[in-house]
């Protein structure tokens, strides 16, 4: 991806939030001069990877199969006691989030404003094939079976609980959707595991120079 689009979708995600009423920390819109100097003070935002992160999965056509997202907080099994994670992110219409499963992540995802989030999900088999079994996974606390490949569709207001091993994917389907997650501590380098094989992380073709950072930056930049 070119810097200058992920310059264009970070502004544009901004314009969004801010039309759902959901704020960010002040140093989401720091500038890459503001984070020097600062590692001492902001060791937790660097170190457990807090703040913008954006991905096309490898595909060059972020539209179709692409996700932005924003960590607000996470913990770090090394380095602190939180045992937790929050996360916000934008689905748009048609927008796949491809087919992955965590094994130690447990996540609720939630519609937090937007359009209707549509969510695809198999169970996992020990060897990461698609179980053949249905499988359980929570909507708003109620205990739902699901068979393999079953669709189910967040309005506004609406989460689903998954535990570790649960395939998934999803998109908007007929807006932009404001998607939340809370979970257990996020490990993204290690904790994500494609259906196909793909790219977590962009490669970056540096067109011009970062509005702000993303996670992935802060080795360079810091």
């Amino acid at each position: 991806m070119k810097r200058s689009e992920i310059n264009t979708l970070m502004l544009s995600a901004l314009d969004f939030f801010a039309e759902n009423k959901f704020y960010l920390p002040s140093w989401a819109v720091n500038s890459p001069a503001d984070w020097k100097g600062k590692y001492e003070t902001c060791s937790e935002i660097i170190d457990n990877n807090l703040g913008w992160d954006l991905t096309d999965f490898g595909s060059n056509n972020f539209i179709e199969r692409g996700l932005l997202l924003f960590t607000i907080r996470n913990g770090n099994v090394v380095k602190d006691k939180k045992s937790y994670c929050e996360k916000i992110m934008i689905a748009g219409v048609g927008q796949e989030t491809p087919m992955h499963f965590h094994q130690l992540k447990m996540e609720d995802i939630i519609n937090r404003g937007g359009g209707v989030l549509e969510i695809e999900f198999y169970n996992s088999n020990s060897d990461g094939t698609f179980s053949d079994k249905a499988f359980e996974i929570r909507i708003d606390g109620e205990i739902r079976i699901l068979e393999p490949g079953t669709l189910i569709q967040l309005k506004p207001g609406q989460s689903v609980c998954m535990e570790s091993g649960v395939y998934h994917r999803f998109y908007g389907v007929d807006a932009p959707v404001m998607v939340g997650e809370v979970s257990t501590v996020n490990d993204d380098t290690n904790d994500n595991f494609f259906y196909e094989k793909i790219g977590r992380f962009p490669q970056i073709e540096e067109d011009e120079s970062p509005l702000y950072l993303l996670s992935s930056d802060y080795s360079k930049f810091i």
